[in-house]
């Protein structure tokens, strides 16, 4: 298909009727974005093969306190979008969420949510956030942020992480007691749930069975929180599948120990780009160090 041809971006409604933008790049890469929750529900690679994970029975539902407010409002074309980046390929949409009166109860503050989603020009997905106090009243505002990225795996079990051993991490599932990683690498076992401090810009998920790799770039981001509910947890999810935990794996990049204040008038950033790349095998071994070096 052609430079001309190609349909960068397109707005158009899903089967029950709701707002999706449709990113391609040139290479064969897409990504659906929905209005409702500014949300990524699907990214696929040139083969047309799904890289994020969604529940069989996802609901967009979800507490405060466990996805914010922002994932359940409906966003809006932005308008006045900030100039594009030199490296931007056309497929990307401009996003923005503003305060309404809907909003005073959970969070009694005027601010501007942008967020930009784009395809790379060799389909890694960006996002790029920006938050700003409006505040007229002279009130600052106090919050954490976190992608919720899903990554659909092979075998959750055969999945190991790359770039977060021994870091201090805070354990959710023991009263985020902090404790120190102590192995090569995270492999699976058993329900996790762990808020990894201080961590690098650069993280590996390297998926054995399918010899994929995702590689996690962020910045201003500086926690990264890894779950999985494993079997017990997840049948007591109403919006997951007794055995789809199997072919998850969520890792955020995210800014939670700390909490990011803002005055009336300042901004705060953080950028995610995910990419997915063949893994390295030698003597069928992978050597995670030729991924982190890319």
């Amino acid at each position: 298909m052609s430079h001309r041809e190609m349909v960068y971006v397109q707005q158009c409604k899903d089967a029950n009727g709701f707002d999706k933008i449709i990113l391609r790049e040139l290479r064969g890469f897409s990504a659906e974005v929905y209005l409702y929750g500014g949300q990524v529900m699907s990214w696929k690679n040139e083969l047309g093969e799904e890289l994020l994970f969604v529940s069989s029975k996802f609901s967009n539902l979800g507490s405060l306190e466990h996805h914010g407010f922002a994932r359940n409002k409906f966003w809006t074309l932005d308008p006045n979008p900030p100039p594009p980046t030199t490296s931007i390929s056309r497929a990307f949409i401009d996003l923005i969420l503003k305060n309404s009166e809907d909003d005073t109860k959970s969070w009694p503050h005027r601010y501007e949510f942008r967020l930009r989603i784009a395809l790379g020009p060799t389909g890694d997905l960006m996002l790029t956030s920006r938050i700003r106090n409006t505040n007229t009243d002279g009130k600052s505002f106090t919050f954490t942020f976190a992608y919720h990225t899903y990554f659909y795996v092979t075998d959750v079990s055969e999945v190991r992480i790359e770039g977060l051993e021994t870091l201090d991490y805070l354990d959710n599932l023991k009263n985020k007691e902090r404790f120190t990683e102590q192995g090569d690498a995270i492999t699976f076992e058993s329900e996790v749930d762990k808020v990894y401090l201080s961590t690098p810009t650069k993280i590996a998920i390297i998926d054995h069975e399918r010899k994929r790799t995702f590689v996690l770039r962020k910045d201003g981001l500086p926690d990264a929180v890894v779950w999985n509910p494993w079997d017990k947890k997840a049948k007591s999810i109403s919006d997951l599948g007794d055995d789809e935990y199997k072919h998850m794996l969520c890792v955020q990049a995210a800014c939670v120990e700390k909490s990011i204040t803002l005055k009336p008038g300042e901004e705060w950033k953080g950028r995610q780009e995910i990419s997915a790349v063949p893994s390295s095998y030698f003597s069928g071994q992978l050597d995670p160090r030729k991924v982190l070096l890319h």
